[in-house]
């Protein structure tokens, strides 16, 4: 057996004994392992199972009860971890892991493989002691922006670990995750960290490449702090503003360099953050690479920016952290110098982001505009994003769309992780993965909806909208062609300007009509636009239904 089959391995040859904690099963299933009676018997065996183990249990599915690989299809598969997760809770425990591994039949006998394969899945679940992970309502989503060098992701590397950079950058390799990103030093596309603060003060990630030293940071923490981190690379601008208008965020945090100062690219994130309306904190980074005369010529330069758009910013070593909390947003910008090598600052922003108010609501129906997705073997397709309103549990029965036809479908939740935790609920702002049944990884995309499934969603192709435009070398008229960026929706349309143009500076009213296939759009939502050097924004005013 290969190396990467060992957990498999060593449970098959522990095998399923009276008082141990390995449990073999060749499938379960909801008709017949959730019937009355045996749905108890079954969780008493599991509770047996975890405390014998001293809180933890192995179960194995796919194989017979003496260990013989038989091997499961993926929708039998995914049966028996929907209703093993159900068991478990009964129990008082949930799943905590599930690795799984392809049979093809080709298996040489041994003791711990005592049949013949019949192909199929085999895989190991670990299941925890205690109930699934709740998280609490004060959750907070964070934005990073910036120019490329200006160390969004080494600061916010060094403030998830509390380890002060190398000055090479090497804090922003937790968050790349992408090999060509690594070798490069530039993100091309969108990364995620967390931390959190608990009684004792802030609890970090020794290992964030770890996917359980995130899940014990989130299982930890009394409150977490999540970070989007965006692209400062020009050609990525299109991922920027995906991140910064299709996830369900609560601020921004903007970074300056303090050895470049503004530039072209911090003049349009910063346009980006405004035009959402979120609460935005400038960090000048790299303080400790330049004087303390350069310092205060950037922080300058910063607040003179600032009030060219009509922001008062506010100098957080001056006036301290109790007043940029209390004062931030409202036309208020925080501002302060870090240096993720000497840590200067981050003792700040960390006392900001335990107290900032969360800003987005839980309240409302359910809403997630997807923006990933991806399959994992024996759970099948999973849709990523960032819950805009309401909650959403496991079991859950939900819409899906619109799909090009304008119709949607009814998916079911198997399954909900956030941070590489599974979790039986999520609310308004949490980063989440929801795995769905009753779909195709391949026909769920980015842009998509999920909702309530007694919701009536109402798709559209064509929406009014009033519009300023921020910059353009000429002007807009009738037909402009741009890249709509509403949610997570990225999608090519096409401009009627009323009156036949607009003018870079001007705001006006313009149809607007998507290319290739309707969304779900709505009165109110905001949008970014961009075609070549061309950028503006624009809020939705009507909706005409497709017919």
């Amino acid at each position: 057996m290969s190396a990467d089959r060992a957990a498999l391995q060593r449970a098959l040859e522990r095998g399923e004994q009276e008082g141990g904690s390995v449990e073999f099963k060749e499938r379960l299933t909801r008709e017949i392992h959730l019937a009355d009676g045996r749905m108890e018997s079954l969780a008493a065996q599991l509770r047996h199972r975890v405390l014998s183990g001293d809180g933890e249990a192995t179960y194995v599915v796919g194989v017979t009860d003496d260990g013989g690989l038989a091997g499961i299809d993926p929708d039998a598969f995914s049966e028996s971890m929907d209703v093993l997760s159900l068991l478990a809770e009964e129990a008082g425990a949930h799943i905590e892991d599930v690795q799984t591994w392809g049979i093809d039949g080709d298996e040489s006998n041994t003791r711990a493989m005592a049949r013949d394969s019949g192909g199929g899945l085999v895989g190991v679940a670990t299941v925890r002691e205690g109930a699934v992970l709740e998280t609490d309502s004060d959750h907070i989503v964070v934005g990073t922006a910036g120019h490329v060098d200006h160390g969004k992701s080494t600061l916010v590397g060094s403030l998830v670990t509390g380890q002060a950079d190398d000055g090479e950058g090497g804090t922003r390799g937790y968050l790349d995750v992408q090999p060509h990103e690594v070798e490069r030093g530039l993100s091309a596309d969108l990364s995620y960290a967390v931390y959190g603060f608990g009684d004792e003060g802030p609890v970090r990630m020794d290992n964030p490449h770890r996917k359980d030293d995130r899940a014990r940071v989130v299982e930890e923490s009394d409150r977490l702090v999540s970070f989007v981190d965006t692209v400062g690379h020009e050609p990525w601008l299109r991922t920027t503003i995906r991140g910064l208008v299709g996830q369900k965020l609560d601020y921004g945090l903007l970074t300056v360099a303090a050895d470049d100062g503004p530039t072209k690219t911090t003049r349009e994130h910063l346009g980006i953050l405004l035009a959402t309306e979120l609460p935005t904190i400038v960090a000048i980074t790299k303080v400790d690479v330049v004087d303390e005369e350069r310092a205060l010529e950037v922080e300058r330069e910063v607040e003179r920016l600032l009030r060219e758009v009509g922001k008062t910013p506010l100098r957080v070593e001056r006036h301290g952290v109790d007043v940029a909390i209390d004062e931030i947003g409202d036309g208020v910008v925080p501002v302060l110098g870090t240096s993720a090598v000497t840590m200067d600052g981050l003792d700040d922003l960390d006392a900001m982001f335990e107290q900032l108010p969360k800003t987005t609501a839980d309240s409302g129906e359910f809403r997630m505009y997807v923006d990933r997705t991806y399959s994992v073997t024996g759970v099948g397709a999973v849709a990523s994003g960032t819950i805009n309103s309401g909650s959403v549990e496991a079991g859950d029965e939900l819409l899906l769309g619109p799909m090009p036809d304008g119709g949607f479908r009814e998916v079911e939740v198997r399954s909900i992780e956030m941070h590489y935790h599974r979790v039986d609920e999520a609310k308004a702002g949490r980063i989440v993965g929801i795995a769905l049944k009753g779909v195709r990884e391949a026909d769920v995309e980015r842009g998509m909806v999920l909702l309530p499934v007694d919701a009536d969603p109402t798709p559209v192709r064509e929406f009014e909208a009033e519009v300023m435009v921020l910059n353009h070398p000429t002007r807009i008229g009738s037909g402009y062609e741009p890249v709509v960026h509403l949610e997570t929706v990225s999608e090519a349309a096409v401009f009627e300007p009323e009156g036949g143009h607009l003018l870079p500076g001007d705001r006006g009213s313009t149809t607007v009509r998507f290319k290739f296939q309707p969304y779900l759009v709505e009165e109110g939502q905001r949008f970014v636009f961009r075609e070549g050097q061309s950028k503006g924004v624009g809020t939705v005013t009507d909706v005409t239904p497709l017919e």
